[in-house]
C-alpha cells in the first residue's frame, strides 16, 4: 500500500529554515498535510501512530518560532516525534522507520542534527536539556532549549529530579508539558488561550516583575499582592506544584490551535528563567478511530486507514506475553496472595485481563520502574507475593531496587520480564540484551528462561513457588508453537533438560536459542542441551558433558560479556576442568532496529548462524577442534580452559 496523496505545501519543505518562510495563516493547511502524510505512512509500513498525530501542530510551532538546530529541541520518549522527523529533512524516508537500515524510531543524534539527544526511555528530557542548557551559559552561547515532555513521562521520578535542579537555580530553561489525556479540557477554551497570551505577553511579564519590584519597598502591600496572586492562581491555574518548584507555570493552551500556540512560544522564547508551558493535546488527533481508542492506535502494523484497524486472524501459537497472561489469572485464583505489579506496561505486558478480574489485586505504578521493585518489595515483606511484570529494557531503570530492596532481603519476588533478547523495530533502546549479565552476578536470584510456550507457564509456576527472588525472562512474540498445559507443576530447581544426545559436540542452549540450537545440531550431530536454569546452572550435567564432548557451544540471545555462556565456563573453570568453550551471544555493540527475525541473522542466533560460528572452530571434514588461534565472529568468543587459568582469544 503506497502513499500516492499530494502535498503541496509540505512538498517545498526540506528543512524547518523554509517551514518559517510560510506565513502564519498557512501552518494550519500544513498541520493537516503532516497529519496526512503521518496516517498514509504508518498505514502502510506500520509504526507509532496516536503519539505523533496529537503533536502535529506542536512540532510545527516550535520550529517556526525556534531557530532550529541551533536552538535545541529534547523530546521525551520520542513516540511522538514523527512530526518532527518529517519537518527535519526526512519526510522522503519515513516509510522506511522501524524497518532494517531504515530511519531510527525515535530521535537519534546520529541521524540527523536536529535530533540533539537520542532516546527512547521515557523522562530524561528534562534532564537533558538542563545539562545542555549548563554547557550553553558556560560557553557563552545564547541558544534556546526546550524540553518536550508527555503528562506520563511526569510519573517518573527523573523528571521530578531535574525539575527540582533546574527550578532551584534560575534557569533559562522551557519546558513544554504535552498534556494529550485531557485531564484538565474543560479549562480549554478561546478565553484561557487568551489568557495564556496576555500572561506570556512582553508587556504583562515586564508589568508583573516592575510591581514586584516596587511593592518589596511597601511590605505589607506587597505581602497582601502575593497572598492575592496565589489565590488567584489556586482557582484559574493549576500550576501550583511547577510554581512552588521554582517555574514560571503559563496555560493550559489548545495544543492543536496555531493562532495561539505559536505567539505564545514566541514570547516565552523572550523571557527569561525556568518556565512551563502546559499545551493540551489529543492523541491520535485528526482520525477518528486513534482519537477513540488511543491505547490500539499507539504502535500499530500495515492496516487500511479507511476501515481501520481489524482483529487480526489467530496465530496458531501462543505469544509469551499471552501465556503470562493466562498464567497470572490462573495463578491468582488459586492463590490470594498474588499481586501484579507494572510500570505503566498493562497492555504490552499482558495484565488487561488480570486488571478486569482482580482489580484490587493490579497496581499499575505509571513510569515508575523503581517505585514498582521497592512497592513489591513492601509487599513481600507483608506476606504477600508480587508479580512484577516489566520489559527487560525497563527493568534496567530499577536494577538498585532490585539488588538492594529485593535480593539483598531475599524476599519472594517474581519478576516476568518480557521482550528479553532482541525485540525488533524499536531498535537498542528497546532490547532486552543484558539481563541476563545484569541478573546473574546477584545472590539469592533464581534465573530461568523458556525454551518455549509451556516451559514458559511452568517456570513463572516454580518461581511463584519459591520463597526467595526469581525471574523468568522470555522474548517478544511466539514461541514454536508447543501446547500449553493448563496444570501446572514445579520444575527442578537448577535442572537442565537433554533434547539430544550424541558426541563430539554438545550445544548448551538458553531459552529462545534452544530452538535454532536443536536446528543447527540435527545438521552438525551434535548434543543439545535446554540449559532452563542461568542461575543456579546444572553444574554437573555441564561437567559430565565435558567429559564426553570435545567442544562445547553455548547459545543465548544476551550479550557474551558476563551472560549465560560466561557461567559455563566459570563452573568448569572452577573444577579445574580444561574444555574448549564457544560462546555465541550478541555482539560488543549495539544492534539497529529491524525485523527481529532479521537482526537475529545478522547477529548469527539462528540455526544457519550458529553452524557457520561452529564450522569456523571445527571445520566439518575434521574431527577435532581447530586450533586456538582460529578466528572467531565478533559475537562468538572462543575459550580452552586449563587447570590453571581461562584465556579468552577474541575474533576480529
Amino acid at each position: 500500500m503506497g502513499d500516492t496523496a499530494h502535498y503541496p505545501l509540505l512538498e517545498r519543505i526540506d528543512s524547518p529554515e523554509e517551514l518559517r518562510r510560510v506565513p502564519v495563516s498557512r501552518l494550519s493547511g500544513l498541520a493537516g498535510e503532516v497529519r496526512q502524510m503521518l496516517l498514509n505512512s504508518v498505514a502502510a509500513h506500520g509504526g507509532h501512530l496516536g503519539a505523533g498525530l496529537g503533536a502535529v501542530e506542536l512540532a510545527i510551532a516550535l520550529h517556526y518560532v525556534f531557530q532550529t538546530p541551533n536552538d535545541r529541541l529534547v523530546w521525551d520518549v520520542g513516540h511522538q516525534a514523527y512530526p518532527h522527523k518529517i519537518l527535519t529533512g526526512r519526510r522522503e524516508r519515513l516509510e522506511t522507520i522501524r524497518q532494517l537500515n531504515g530511519l531510527a524510531p525515535f530521535p537519534k543524534r546520529t541521524e540527523s542534527a536536529y535530533d540533539c539527544f537520542g532516546v527512547g526511555h521515557s523522562s530524561t528530557s528534562i534532564s537533558a536539556a538542563l545539562g545542555m542548557l549548563l554547557a550553553t551559559e558556560q560557553q557563552g552561547n545564547d541558544r534556546k532549549i526546550v524540553a518536550i515532555i508527555g503528562d506520563g513521562g511526569l510519573t517518573a521520578g527523573l523528571a521530578y529530579e531535574a525539575l527540582n535542579h533546574a527550578g532551584g537555580m534560575d534557569s533559562d530553561l522551557l519546558i513544554v508539558l504535552n498534556d494529550n489525556e485531557m485531564s484538565i479540557s474543560p479549562s480549554v477554551g478561546a478565553m484561557h488561550n487568551y489568557l495564556t497570551r496576555l500572561i506570556s505577553s512582553p508587556l504583562s511579564w515586564s508589568t508583573r516583575e516592575l510591581s514586584k519590584r516596587l511593592l518589596k519597598y511597601a511590605p505589607p502591600l506587597y505581602e497582601m499582592a502575593k497572598r492575592a496572586e496565589a489565590q488567584i492562581k489556586k482557582l484559574v491555574l493549576p500550576g501550583t506544584l511547577f510554581e512552588e518548584l521554582g517555574f514560571t507555570y503559563f496555560g493550559p493552551v489548545d495544543g492543536h490551535d496555531l493562532d495561539s500556540l505559536v505567539p505564545t512560544l514566541r514570547n516565552l522564547r523572550n523571557i527569561h528563567g525556568p518556565r512551563l508551558l502546559h499545551v493540551v493535546t489529543r492523541k491520535g488527533k485528526g482520525y477518528g478511530p486513534a482519537e477513540s481508542n488511543p491505547v490500539a492506535y499507539h504502535g500499530v502494523g500495515p492496516f487500511d486507514p479507511r476501515v481501520g484497524l481489524t482483529r487480526s486472524k489467530q496465530a496458531s501459537a501462543k505469544s509469551y506475553t499471552q501465556v503470562f497472561s493466562e498464567w497470572v489469572c490462573d495463578m491468582a485464583a488459586a492463590d490470594q496472595r498474588l499481586v501484579a505489579i507494572t510500570p505503566a506496561m498493562r497492555e504490552g505486558s499482558g495484565l488487561v485481563e488480570f486488571q478486569s478480574r482482580f482489580p484490587q489485586r493490579y497496581f499499575d505504578v505509571g513510569i515508575a520502574e523503581q517505585h514498582s521493585v521497592t512497592l513489591a518489595a513492601g509487599l513481600a515483606c507483608e506476606g504477600h507475593k508480587p508479580v512484577v511484570a516489566i520489559y527487560s529494557t525497563f527493568l534496567q531503570r530499577a536494577y538498585d531496587q532490585l539488588i538492594h530492596d529485593v535480593a539483598l532481603q531475599n524476599l519472594p519476588v517474581l519478576f516476568a520480564i518480557d521482550r528479553a533478547g532482541l525485540v525488533g523495530p524499536d531498535g537498542p533502546t528497546h532490547a532486552g540484551s543484558f539481563d541476563l549479565t545484569y541478573m546473574r552476578c546477584l545472590p539469592n536470584l533464581v534465573l530461568m528462561a523458556p525454551a518455549d510456550e509451556n516451559e514458559c507457564r511452568q517456570m513463572l509456576y516454580t518461581g511463584f513457588q519459591l520463597d526467595r527472588p526469581a525471574a523468568v525472562r522470555y522474548p517478544r512474540g511466539c514461541g514454536p508453537g508447543v501446547e500449553v498445559a493448563e496444570k501446572m507443576e514445579a520444575l527442578p530447581v537448577g535442572q537442565a533438560e537433554l533434547r539430544r544426545h550424541v558426541s563430539d559436540i554438545a550445544i548448551l542452549a538458553f531459552g529462545a536459542m534452544v530452538q535454532p540450537a536443536v536446528e543447527a545440531a540435527e545438521q552438525l550431530d551434535a548434543t543439545v542441551v535446554n540449559m532452563r536454569f542461568i542461575k543456579p546452572l546444572d553444574e554437573s550435567l555441564v561437567l559430565e558433558l565435558a567429559g564426553s564432548h570435545q567442544l562445547l557451544v553455548t547459545v543465548e540471545d544476551n550479550v557474551v560479556a558476563g551472560g549465560a555462556g560466561t557461567a559455563v565456563s566459570e563452573c568448569l573453570s572452577r573444577h579445574n576442568v580444561a574444555q574448549p568453550v564457544i560462546h555465541i551471544g550478541l555482539p560488543d555493540r549495539f544492534i539497529d532496529h529491524g525485523g527481529r527475525d532479521e537482526l537475529l541473522g545478522l547477529a548469527g542466533l539462528d540455526s544457519s548462524g550458529i553452524i557457520a560460528q561452529i564450522q569456523k572452530i571445527r571445520p566439518p571434514e575434521h574431527g577435532r577442534v581447530a586450533s586456538g588461534n582460529q578466528p572467531a565472529d565478533h559475537n562468538v568468543t572462543v575459550l580452552r580452559l586449563h587447570a590453571t587459568a581461562s584465556v579468552a582469544k577474541l575474533g576480529h
